[in-house]
């Protein structure tokens, strides 16, 4: 004899408790003194965005004074903000990274 019904809420639980953690989008701001070339640096070394990809975000976020270099769990995201700030303090840069709930 099989024991479908507990199989069936042994699976639910199973599924419930599994969840995809929250992502967060990280998002860099405009200013007036960071330069483009140390954003699209950022964009390549932190984000791992090609020259073609970094550009086009900095650009982006020239334009319209914010934009999204990725979106990732919040471990990562909290880490990559925090690495840009460390990044930009150390270059005299008062580039922001932000990060949002998706």
């Amino acid at each position: 004899m099989s024991n479908t019904g507990f199989d069936i809420k042994k699976k639910e639980k199973v599924q419930k408790e599994i969840k995809e953690p929250p992502k967060f989008r990280v998002l860099l701001h405009n200013d007036d003194y960071t330069t483009m070339d140390f954003v699209i640096k950022i964009l390549e070394e932190v984000f791992h965005k090609s020259p073609a990809e970094a550009t086009a975000i900095m650009l982006h976020v020239h334009r319209r004074g914010i934009g999204e270099c990725g979106v990732y769990p919040a471990d990562i995201a909290e880490t990559k903000v925090d690495i840009v700030h460390a990044r930009a303090r150390a270059a005299g840069f008062p580039l922001l990274a932000t990060m949002e709930k998706v």
